[in-house]
């Protein structure tokens, strides 16, 4: 790719623009094919993809196969030119920069036709999902993809502003390191004083500087008042984002004056890995403001293939959409990139915290000196970037490197292996670890992800089995194994990554499809799934406990495959979760503690089956809505062990709380329940996972009028003074393949609104599993979906993301349960 500009990167972000004159070259551009058969005018920020499809030249590039159509326009050159008047005499001034944030990704660059650089880095880093994953297409985009402006300015500028908190446990106090960066244009020193002020802190301290000619860094250590108190920031569910707001000044020589602001927020994060009682290995769990905390949540990837399609309402509305599902926390995977500070930013404000990789993914890369130099780049820009983001708790070298290493995925010659170990090394340890604990103390830094953390320290950087259970974090993927069955998973110390793949629904897959594509095993179906065999091992995961459809209709049976699809990722990621849930306070054979589950993955990048709870564009699956119920603060986790149901109670919360836990047996054919149980007061504990119920289902069944396990089903709840505490969960006694008794059940709904919100009142025949809503297209969620409605009645809300009528809605709704398709 060509640009005809100058290219000069700045360091980090926009500079200070008082005392200097700024010109935007955002907008419009011209893009030109390397043979000159195409030339169009192209939007910047943006890329050749949707330069041509904003022309019509091409259509979606989601639509069916276009991601094979359009590969000529990756393997193509493309050459993007603007002619531009700079508005004012540049003679004036001694410095001008011609400043792209984002060039993706090999570009030659040129003004007046004069070459004058190269560019190969787009972080600094390719972008690697664009040529693919399991889970997305090959888009290797090429184009200007972030903003590119003119910078002229005299004496000094500010090329960035960063801070860190740091609480010092001794004195009891809270402090602020700030760091600036300056380029000082003047050819005698320039003084000066800087004035920080954090007004509801009642803080402000005055420095005098002096910078000398040439690159400079000054560094403030600011003293927070005593006097005030600090709120924190805390996590989703655990308290406030507190946010101070904060302005630096500098007054300088000449009457120069520049000024910054920004919001500043107080948090300490600790990765504590202790011996633990009971077992040989050690702890993996994070602390935030000294308190233990369960991370619950999901792995992230780019929203888009297409990044100038991902706006500040979709961000915010998948955001959103993870703290409504009770999470706390997103890994950015590093396959993809680091995100744009919005993302953070939503982060802070809706208390996500942010595991975030370095983008380097299931590969081995190379250690040649400018390989190396681009790399330290890299990391110091990304880290003096978004360390000041409360969010942000760790970093992580890579993404499964150690693994791919230690277990040989590439099938490396052994006796070559002493080299990749000595590059690894290399790479994560002595560059990137290098330049981060140098850049940032306020938060840990893992070397790669799955690890075993401090013992594979010990081993010299990488451990002879990274999936060990007993040390840092795992992932884990089975999708022969029956996922109904817990012992299956690891009783890890922290999972995350683990998932299973679904179906997004009819109404995401027809707005990129056609009539012909519309069966199981289409050419389109074939096509869209990017993991090997992995339509055949969703319907054998399905088939262990559910009847697949049997229509004769084509739609019909491809719709029905698709919500069995997502029946099926609903429960196993269910039993999975709740499994690691349930480990958190216990050892078994050495092994539990479980700090951390993070499911892969959680949004989508195309309309395609994926392991993700959200579809393209943001859609609700069927998981999203479980993962609401079992990431809830307060949940109670059944299970079968050697024909003894257990109950346990699980709880995220602050305090103490007093519960009543109720059992009710229900059998299919009846929406009374047979029986129903209810404990005296039990004591959870905070932060912790407690036996609450057990005994032997022969005896359960008995109890209940000699149910048996195909007839009847356990649901159980906890609540205090009669107000529920927690949703119903329940126990399947037997696979529904197998249960006696269900009828088909005839749901009707009842739709009303209520200002913003609809109401639906739902009516059932017969007891209903797994009851699915939907509205098609219109943009919004229900208050619980995917639900077993073992009563006669139920209330469901529906909340629009956009403005909808009550006839669209009506038009639109659908409802299904498994019984539709037995």
């Amino acid at each position: 790719m060509r640009l005809r500009l100058l290219l000069l990167l700045a360091l980090c972000g926009a500079g200070i623009r008082a005392a200097a004159r700024s010109l935007s070259l955002r907008g419009s551009w011209r893009i030109r094919s390397g043979n000159g058969s195409l030339e169009l005018p192209g939007e910047v920020p943006g890329c050749v993809h949707s330069a041509l499809f904003q022309r019509n030249l091409i259509q979606d590039p989601y639509y069916r196969f276009n991601d094979l159509n359009y590969r000529w326009i990756s393997l193509d050159n493309w050459t993007y030119s603007k002619e531009f008047k700079i508005p004012f005499d540049i003679s004036k001034w001694q410095k001008v920069n011609l400043i792209f944030e984002g060039v993706d990704t090999v570009a030659k660059v040129l003004l007046n036709n004069v070459s004058i650089g190269k560019t190969n880095n787009m972080f600094k880093r390719y972008e690697q999902c664009s040529f693919s994953w399991d889970w997305g297409p090959a888009f290797p985009t090429q184009g200007i993809w972030k903003d590119v402006r003119i910078e002229a300015y005299n004496i000094c500028y500010l090329n960035y502003f960063t801070f860190s908190p740091l609480y010092d446990n001794r004195a009891q106090e809270w402090n602020l390191e700030i760091g600036s960066s300056f380029d000082v244009v003047s050819s005698k020193p320039v003084s000066g004083q800087v004035i920080v002020e954090i007004p509801k802190l009642q803080t402000q301290q005055t420095y005098s500087i002096e910078l000398q000619p040439g690159k400079r860094i000054v560094e403030l250590f600011v003293k927070i008042n005593k006097n005030i108190t600090v709120e924190t920031w805390w996590p989703h569910g655990h308290g406030n984002q507190t946010g101070y707001n904060m302005t630096i000044l500098f007054k300088l020589d000449k009457d120069l004056k520049l000024q910054k602001s920004a919001k500043v927020y107080f948090r300490t994060v600790e990765l504590i890995e202790e011996p633990i009682e009971g077992s040989p290995g050690l702890s993996f769990y994070f602390k935030i403001n000294g308190f233990p905390i369960f991370l619950k949540g999901s792995n992230w990837i780019p929203a888009d293939s297409f990044q100038d399609r991902v706006n500040s309402e979709l961000l915010r509305l998948l955001l959103q959409s993870v703290v409504d599902a009770n999470m706390n926390t997103l890994r950015v995977w590093g396959g993809g990139i680091y995100e744009q500070d919005e993302f953070y930013e939503l982060c802070d404000d809706l208390g996500i915290m942010v595991w975030q990789d370095f983008m380097f993914a299931c590969a081995l890369y190379p250690t040649d000196r400018d390989f190396m130099d681009s790399v330290r780049a890299e990391v110091a820009y990304q880290v003096r970037r978004l360390k000041s983001h409360p969010s942000i708790i760790t970093w992580s070298g890579n993404n499964e490197n150690e693994a791919a290493l230690m277990m040989n995925w590439y099938h490396i010659d052994f006796s070559h292996m002493g080299t990749y170990i000595k590059d690894y090394v290399k790479l994560y340890v002595k560059n990137i670890r290098k330049v981060v604990l140098a850049e940032d103390k306020t938060r840990p830094f893992i070397t790669s992800s799955p690890t075993n953390g401090a013992e594979s320290i010990a081993e010299g950087w990488l451990s002879a089995n990274p999936y060990n259970t007993k040390f840092g974090d795992i992932h884990f993927y089975d999708y022969i194994s029956d996922c109904w069955d817990w012992t299956i998973f690891p009783k890890a110390r922290f999972a995350s990554e683990y998932g299973y793949q679904s179906w997004p629904s009819f109404s995401t897959l027809e707005k990129v499809s056609t009539k012909e594509d519309w069966f199981y095993k289409s050419r389109f179906s074939l096509h869209r799934q990017h993991h090997e065999n992995g339509n055949d091992q969703m319907l054998l995961q399905a088939g262990l406990h559910f009847k697949l459809p049997q229509s004769t209709d084509p739609l019909r049976a491809f719709k029905d495959t698709i919500y069995l699809t997502q029946v099926m990722q609903a429960q196993c990621v269910k039993t999975e979760t709740e499994f690691y849930r349930r480990s958190r306070s216990e050892i078994v054979n050495g092994e539990g503690h479980t700090m951390g589950a993070l499911y892969w993955q959680l949004n989508d990048i195309w309309q395609a089956p994926s392991w993700a709870s959200l579809e393209y564009g943001g859609k609700w699956k069927m998981l999203h809505y479980f993962a609401r119920h079992f990431f809830a603060p307060l949940l109670p986790v059944g299970f079968e062990n050697q024909s003894v149901f257990f109950i346990y109670g699980v709880s995220d919360l602050r305090s103490d709380c007093n519960v009543t836990l109720t059992v009710r047996v229900h059998t299919w054919h009846s929406l009374e329940p047979l029986c129903s149980r209810a404990t005296k007061h039990l004591v959870m504990k905070a932060g912790e996972a407690v036996l609450l119920y057990q005994e032997r289902v022969p005896e359960l069944l008995r109890r209940c009028g000699n149910c048996t396990r195909q007839s009847c089903v356990v649901s159980f709840s906890l609540s205090t003074d009669s107000k529920l505490l927690s949703s119903a969960n329940y126990h399947f006694l037997s696979s529904l393949k197998e249960a006696v008794g269900l009828q088909k059940a005839h749901i009707t709904a009842i739709i009303s609104q209520q200002e913003d919100t609809f109401v639906f009142d739902l009516e059932t025949s017969a007891v209903a599993p797994f009851v699915w809503l939907d509205v098609g297209n219109v943009p919004g969620r229900f208050s619980d979906n995917g639900f077993l409605m073992t009563e006669k009645t139920r209330t469901i809300f529906f909340y629009p993301w956009k403005p909808t009528s009550m006839s669209e809605l009506e038009q639109s709704f659908r409802v299904t349960s498994l019984t539709d398709i037995y």
